[in-house]
């Protein structure tokens, strides 16, 4: 999964939205820095595109995981929850790289801005995150591993055997009934042979390994 999550890095970094804006020099001599128009929205665009990117690269993860018939259940969980955590870190490590290296990084101080050019138009590179806090990090690399983890929690609940069909199924062993009086393994009574009379006294049950004829001591017990 860190394979495909730099994958996903890659084309992210292709596929995000830039943010224009302009350095500006005011009056007093200080720049500033701010969004053209409603370009600060793809600060919001191009995180909620990796995360998008990553939760469908989580799902196809579990349903492919799911497919490994022989190693279902809570360790192959385990390794599809850590594994889509590692593909959302290498995501955003190459994402943020790839951008950089195709935008470069605005420096304020640098910019090109005098008492008669007061304005610098410049692009600026998208985030891989929402924000630079705990809760924001936490996010980006939780909610792809809980889709993960919720898809192959719906294939374990929706399978309607315990093993979760990780291996064939087997037939039943049924045993053949046996008749009163005929040994263990002895061949069935043909068909159309005649019964015994009502009220006839049945035959000593023979048990296995014992000769027939030979009733086992105590069994049957005596008719009264």
């Amino acid at each position: 999964m860190v394979a495909g999550g730099v994958l996903v890095g890659a084309v992210w970094a292709w596929l995000a939205p830039p943010i224009h804006g302009v350095i500006a020099l005011t009056k007093s001599g200080n720049r500033v820095h701010a969004a053209l128009g409603a370009e600060s929205d793809n600060f919001f665009l191009g995180a909620a595109l990796l995360l998008g990117l990553l939760a469908a690269l989580s799902v196809i993860a579990a349903v492919a995981a799911w497919q490994w018939r022989a190693h279902r259940g809570p360790l192959m969980a385990a390794a599809l929850t850590l594994g889509s955590i590692g593909a959302c870190a290498a995501a955003a490590g190459v994402g943020a790289g790839l951008v950089r290296l195709r935008y470069g990084v605005v420096d304020l101080a640098a910019a090109p801005v005098t008492p008669e050019n007061r304005l610098h138009y410049v692009t600026q590179a998208p985030s891989v995150l929402f924000g630079h806090g705990p809760l924001q990090v936490a996010a980006t690399l939780l909610l792809p591993a809980l889709a993960a983890a919720v898809v192959y929690a719906f294939y374990a609940a929706a399978s309607p055997r315990d093993d979760l069909g990780g291996f064939p199924p087997q037939d039943l062993l049924v045993a053949r009934p046996v008749a009163v009086g005929q040994p263990l393994g002895a061949p069935e009574q043909p068909h159309g042979a005649p019964e015994q009379p009502h009220g006839a006294p049945e035959q000593p049950y023979a048990w296995p390994h014992q000769p027939q004829g030979q009733q086992m001591q105590g069994y049957p017990p005596p008719a009264q």
